[in-house]
């Protein structure tokens, strides 16, 4: 499963703070797609399945589906704020080949 840094899990749970929401989860997932062959989804999401694999950073709730959290695990999911542009971004260390994008790989 994906981890996720103390920044990333600081901002998002400042987005679930502001959807007003505590019921909300970020799913991370991987889906069929991209100049790669996959691509990183992230969405909040309030409906699980009963085979969903959820982790916990404190009050941040992570989910993922049993073939996302496989292509995931290891990865790492960070946040940054700077002048060269801000957003999350994940370090996977199964990926082979990556976009020049950051969103696909293989």
């Amino acid at each position: 499963m994906i981890t996720l840094t103390e920044v990333a899990t600081g901002k998002v749970d400042e987005l679930v703070k502001a959807e007003g929401d505590e019921a909300l989860a970020l799913r991370v997932a991987v889906r069929p797609g991209g100049c790669s062959g996959y691509t990183y989804e992230m969405f909040f999401d309030t409906e699980f399945a009963d085979d969903d694999i959820v982790t916990e950073y404190g009050t941040v709730r992570v989910v993922s589906d049993p073939m996302s959290a496989q292509l995931l695990e290891g990865a790492t999911l960070d946040f940054a704020d700077g002048l060269m542009g801000s957003g999350f971004s994940i370090d996977n260390p199964n990926a082979q080949r990556s976009c020049g994008c950051g969103q696909s790989f293989s």
